[in-house]
């Protein structure tokens, strides 16, 4: 039988067997670097944790189960989840990606995948026609790599028609999901090829590890990533693993709850005189919403708004108590942060310019507070 999301979060697909028979219902940590063979020729099934773990194989059976894919596997941090994934491809081959990234995936394929010999084409994926894209799609294009909603300005691609167009011309299309989770989006049932997660974003939900995830549509691909990260030596250790697997467990929960609160507190900042823009795939005159409503089943707990002034995003930066300034998202705690000097300080001034990133920007992860008390704090910091 085919559980829902909600008990997925708990079970995974509820038919895999687990290397654990003592019914201990919180899934044991392994804390093991190595383990012993009965003889030659006869494993346990796990020879080093570098290669697997019991509780690393345990949550990545249910990170696969919740985006319905092949396989999953759990990575020290998102970003060395994206330099595995690199690994994929060669000297020469060509990937387009969406202009607006999470600053860190735009530093590592500037800095990094550049040097390696792969080049790179970015263009704004959330407006740009299906045969514009096409025209720069050559014979050494091997990949499309996107987020949706994009980071920080929130803009929705049409996964569908990206996989279409993949698909025709033989392209691995890469969906990062940390912003909407497993629970509201799940690309590899809109024809993507490879998710990526930052799990300590949502998946963790508590702000206190370190996680990330590739999960995979082919056992292909798996075959592959897995050679990947046993050599790179980058899987997530037992202890951590546990944390995201604990996580997981009310996804829901706080997905829920998490997007009543932003929903909310979206309706007040577009209200606010100070505020002169509001980016929140749920607002009927976001350019994405009617995209959102068709691929996802929610539309997020993130928020990103512009106030009109340096001055005032500096100072609510300043005043806020309740909400935390800081970088991440996606935990229990509301988080506000800067992206021109946070999450993408390294990305050059012309695209943040062009990407509408400015010192004027703000960014919101809302948590699972009373929203009124996010809400008196935020008119306390506008208006004091």
């Amino acid at each position: 039988m085919e559980y829902g999301i909600s008990t997925k979060c708990l079970y995974g697909n509820g038919t895999e067997e687990t290397v654990d028979r003592s019914g201990a219902i919180s899934f044991p940590i392994y804390q093991t670097a190595t383990f012993a063979h009965r003889g030659v020729g006869e494993s346990t099934g796990y020879d080093y944790s570098r290669l697997q773990n019991p509780t690393r194989e345990q949550l990545e059976k249910v990170v696969a189960a919740l985006e319905s894919g092949v396989d999953a596997l759990a990575f020290s941090s998102g970003m060395a989840a994206i330099t595995a994934l690199m690994e994929l491809f060669h000297p020469g081959d060509h990937i387009i990606t969406d202009c607006d990234l999470y600053g860190g995936s735009i530093r590592l394929f500037d800095n990094v995948s550049k040097k390696n010999g792969i080049l790179f084409n970015s263009v704004d994926c959330a407006k740009c026609a299906p045969e514009e894209f096409e025209k720069l799609v050559g014979e050494n294009t091997k990949a499309i790599f996107i987020e949706t909603p994009t980071n920080p300005m929130m803009n929705v691609i049409d996964i569908e028609k990206l996989a279409e167009i993949s698909k025709r011309h033989g392209l691995l299309l890469i969906v990062d999901n940390t912003f909407m989770s497993p629970y509201f989006q799940n690309p590899i049932k809109l024809g993507a090829d490879v998710v990526v997660h930052s799990g300590t974003k949502y998946l963790g939900g508590h702000n206190d590890t370190i996680a990330g995830f590739l999960v995979t549509s082919t056992n292909e691909l798996s075959e592959k990533l897995r050679f990947l990260i046993k050599t790179v030596g980058s899987g997530l250790a037992p202890f951590d693993s546990w944390l995201i697997l604990r996580g997981i467990k009310t996804l829901a929960l706080r997905m829920d709850r998490g997007e009543k609160n932003a929903e909310k507190l979206v309706s007040w900042l577009c209200q606010e005189k100070k505020v002169t823009k509001v980016c929140y795939p749920g607002l009927v005159n976001h350019p994405g919403h009617e995209v959102c409503k068709k691929q996802s089943r929610g539309f997020g707990c993130m928020v990103t708004f512009e106030v009109e002034s340096k001055e005032l995003a500096h100072k609510i930066l300043k005043d806020v108590r309740l909400i935390r300034f800081a970088e991440s998202l996606g935990g229990v705690e509301t988080l506000i942060t800067y992206p021109i000097t946070q999450t993408h300080a390294d990305v050059p001034k012309e695209v943040l310019a062009a990407n509408g990133v400015t010192d004027r920007i703000l960014r919101l992860s809302v948590g699972i507070e009373d929203v009124e008390d996010l809400i008196k704090e935020l008119e306390q910091v506008f208006h004091e």
